[in-house]
């Protein structure tokens, strides 16, 4: 394989690592969305959450009967239980009408509860039932071996790196657009 090109930093129009075509035995299509896009960052972040997400969740699937919206309420109460279902649908994408029929199955199979919340007696905490939180320790083994299989071919210091420069990225995602207007298209500061 040809060495990829680094462009200049100046030139935006250039995507980083370019790739020869029929260089990386992608489909035309995929190949050409990941290296000969002014959006590569974008997608092949997507590239890469699609090809974790997809075969985990179809696995996930058949090994417990729930779906993907319904297990992301198990995975996301086996990080921190007690969450509220909005902080589930936030830190998720997913709708929030799709979260709540998600979670009225998982209640309805004995794998989670809701309880008012002491703080806020509005609210409704959500937490793992003992036949959940099993579900959330006998998955969780293959999404912890999954990303180590895709980070294997980084060295310890590139992982680190990787690390450092997407937790950069994801702490100013606060500072971007929620919706896509004539305002949010400029890159300028409007300050």
């Amino acid at each position: 394989m040809a060495r990829p090109k680094r462009p200049h930093r100046e030139d935006s129009n250039i995507v980083p690592l370019s790739i020869r075509r029929g260089a990386t035995g992608m489909e035309a299509l995929t190949e050409a969305k990941l290296w000969r896009n002014p959006c590569w960052f974008a997608f092949r972040f997507n590239h890469i959450a699609l090809r974790y997400n997809a075969p985990l969740y179809g696995w996930i699937k058949r090994q417990t009967g729930l779906s993907r919206p319904e297990f992301v309420v198990i995975y996301s109460l086996g990080l921190l239980d007690g969450a509220l279902a909005r902080d589930i649908a936030n830190s998720s994408g997913f709708p929030k009408n799709t979260l709540s029929r998600a979670i009225e199955k998982l209640c309805g199979l004995g794998l989670i509860e809701r309880r008012t919340d002491t703080a806020d007696r509005r609210n409704h905490t959500l937490h793992l039932l003992p036949a959940g939180r099993r579900v959330f320790d006998e998955t969780l083994q293959q999404f912890v071996h999954f990303e180590e299989r895709m980070l294997q071919t980084l060295s310890p210091a590139e992982r680190d790196t990787l690390s450092s420069l997407l937790a950069k990225i994801v702490l100013d995602t606060p500072n971007w657009a929620v919706d896509v207007d004539d305002d949010a298209l400029s890159l300028e500061d409007p300050d």
